[in-house]
């Protein structure tokens, strides 16, 4: 059981990296190591994505117009490459939301969440 729950999550978070940046980007333009630390809270930490992984990503979102880049100073240190969200990368996100995520809030999704959790919790609290 562990080791299927854990192939399940492990393609469940490759798979929604892409929302997690993107979602972070929406915020405000940032450097990758910021989006690393802001993925890690808004996830509640289930999501660790380290730099490299989400440079690649913002590489091939950069190829495909998703996001913009620019250099600016820092405070401590050299220059830093902040990403930012294209006007295609913002409506991207919006149509994954209201595709994928949104739905997750509807009435019968959540009827039906809430009965599985209940009745699951019952079932394990007898045994």
């Amino acid at each position: 059981m562990t080791d299927l729950l854990h192939q399940w999550e492990q393609a469940y978070k490759k798979g929604l990296l892409t929302f997690w940046i993107l979602l972070s980007l929406s915020e405000r333009p940032m450097y990758a190591y910021e989006m690393r630390e802001k993925i890690m809270e808004s996830s509640r930490g289930s999501i660790v994505a380290d730099e490299n992984s989400i440079y690649r990503a913002l590489k091939r979102f950069a190829d495909s117009g998703i996001v913009t880049s620019q250099m600016k100073p820092s405070n401590i240190g050299p220059e830093r490459k902040y990403f930012e969200l294209s006007s295609i990368g913002s409506e991207l996100l919006h149509q994954f939301i209201q595709r994928n995520i949104a739905v997750l809030q509807d009435k019968p999704v959540v009827m039906a969440i809430n009965k599985f959790q209940k009745t699951n919790h019952k079932e394990r609290t007898k045994s």
